[in-house]
């Protein structure tokens, strides 16, 4: 294990540089409004040096993502699609790279687990949970997905990742406790700034004060154990702090769409919430999101394989529950799971709902990896496979089905997911046409269009305009003035001194 252990690592790197960033210019197809109205945003932030902590346009945005879109449009002077998908991409990838180093941490207690007959160095046990972890989100459709749409919940996992790596770096070692305390405090404050969900996050820490208070009381050093705490809380408070007052002189943006799609304003709470916890608990092995820009619809979350692993994986986090190498990581794991899991079931759209769901990706990861790496310990140490041919067949076998699940994952993704019309529908990619026809036309030549989809009005005009503006970079009225396109609503007297175009 030890020789292949950074060539395994580098490997598993290449493959979700590979899937995060292969053909970004062209997959997905087209851009979703709500894409392109994080764009416009972040041109409009650029051309007016207004970086704005909060965009309330479009029910309202956390602006971290948007001002990181706006940076990259800066270096990328180009209104296309795959500027406000790179950073998604880099983040995706960062991630993964983040988990590596969670799942290792987190495993630090169980470093010495060792199976019958087992010769292995004794780190390998967590070594080899670490690696699995890794791939399994490497290769995950769910997160590959994410990773190249130019949604701001793409930095939620990302954020929370780092953030407890450095949170339980600081707890578990003596050295450099204050500067891996800050730098988890600086991740755990940036996630208030990404995504609605991550506002669950903070019950996160409960888990792990409990655990580690007592460690710390038993060494009879609580006095480094509130230190690391005082460092990392503080940090968080004014990292966060612009944004909580944001909130305060703006509480109605803090709540948002949230209220209009809560389960609290159903006339039937305990039957809607107990519909949405059975159809968000059976989106990774039964039924997943229907949409087609979350998910090849209706598929699982998880890969087939890779969902039973999942299933075995809790009922091995259940059996070892008692075991005190794994109650801190049944505790956190489990913790992870049940909060990220609360901000989907309480809302009545769209369920199961995959967004919304990204938080549970970690635990659901960690989980898979356990029931993985048990799974194959369990078999291949059998006393009538050890040491005999057996043993090879099924070392061979288990490369074969991780080789299908990326095979499978690519072809789901890149080509049946990619080339299917209705992706192409989701993603509006006529509108990224219609503006991209609007862009080839002289510019001395009047252009109106017509706006008759539907959608949240953003500055009078519906949300589905946010695309073709983008593309045309005529998101603010002096540059619709300067290359004369123009946006009308249907009801309006059409001017006849132009070329009129519907956007429907």
């Amino acid at each position: 294990m030890t020789k292949n252990y950074k060539f395994l690592f580098f490997l598993i790197l290449i493959i979700a540089l590979f899937f995060r960033f292969y053909n970004l210019t062209s997959i997905p197809p087209g851009l979703y409004p709500d894409e392109a109205m994080n764009g416009n945003n972040a041109r409009e932030a650029l051309e007016t040096k207004n970086f704005k902590i909060f965009y309330p346009e479009n029910n309202g945005r956390e602006g971290l993502f948007i001002n990181i879109q706006a940076l990259f449009l800066s270096f990328i002077s180009k209104n296309e699609p795959w500027v406000l998908r790179l950073p998604s991409a880099i983040f995706g990838f960062l991630t993964v790279l983040g988990l590596y180093f969670l799942i290792l941490e987190l495993f630090l207690k169980v470093k010495n687990y060792k199976f019958e007959n087992d010769d292995s160095n004794a780190n390998d046990f967590a070594k080899k949970i670490t690696l699995f972890g890794m791939f399994i989100l490497a290769g995950s459709f769910w997160h590959i997905n994410f990773s190249r749409i130019g949604f701001r919940a793409i930095m939620a996992p990302f954020l929370s990742v780092w953030a407890f790596y450095f949170l339980l770096k600081a707890l578990n070692q003596n050295k450099k406790i204050y500067l891996y305390s800050v730098f988890g405090g600086i991740f755990f404050g940036l996630g208030f700034y990404t995504y609605i969900a991550y506002r669950i996050m903070p019950l996160l820490l409960v888990p792990l004060f409990y655990f580690y208070f007592k460690n710390y009381k038993q060494n009879n050093s609580l006095k480094n154990f509130y230190k690391i705490w005082a460092c990392f809380l503080l940090t968080t408070f004014f990292v966060a702090l612009p944004i909580g007052i944001y909130f305060l002189k703006n509480p109605a943006d803090f709540f948002g769409r949230t209220t209009q799609i809560s389960i609290f304003n159903s006339g039937h709470f305990l039957r809607d919430l107990t519909f949405n916890i059975v159809k968000t608990l059976g989106m990774f092995n039964f039924v997943g999101d229907f949409n087609w820009r979350h998910n090849f619809s209706g598929k699982p979350q998880l890969d087939p394989i890779i969902g039973f692993l999942f299933l075995f994986g809790i009922y091995v986090s259940i059996k070892f529950r008692k075991n005190e190498n794994f109650k801190l990581i049944n505790s956190f794991v489990w913790t992870w799971f049940l909060l990220a899991m609360l901000p989907v079931v309480i809302s009545n759209e769209g369920l199961p709902h995959a967004l919304r769901a990204i938080l549970m990706l970690p635990p659901v990861i960690i989980l898979s990896a356990l029931g993985g790496i048990m799974l194959y310990e369990k078999i291949i140490h059998r006393p009538q496979i050890w040491n005999t041919p057996k043993q090879k067949i099924i070392r061979n076998l288990s490369l074969i089905m991780l080789f299908i699940v990326l095979i499978n994952t690519y072809v789901n993704y890149f080509i049946l997911w990619a080339n299917n019309p209705n992706t192409r529908d989701a993603f509006s990619s006529n509108y990224v046409e219609l503006g991209k026809k609007i862009n080839s036309l002289p510019q001395e030549v009047k252009k109106y269009v017509v706006v008759e989809a539907e959608g949240v009005l953003v500055r009078g005009i519906p949300m589905p305009a946010q695309t073709v503006m983008f593309i045309t970079d005529t998101f603010l009225p002096e540059k619709q003035a300067q290359k004369n396109i123009f946006y009308i609503l249907p009801d309006k007297e059409i001017p006849q001194d132009g070329l009129v175009f519907y956007l429907k």
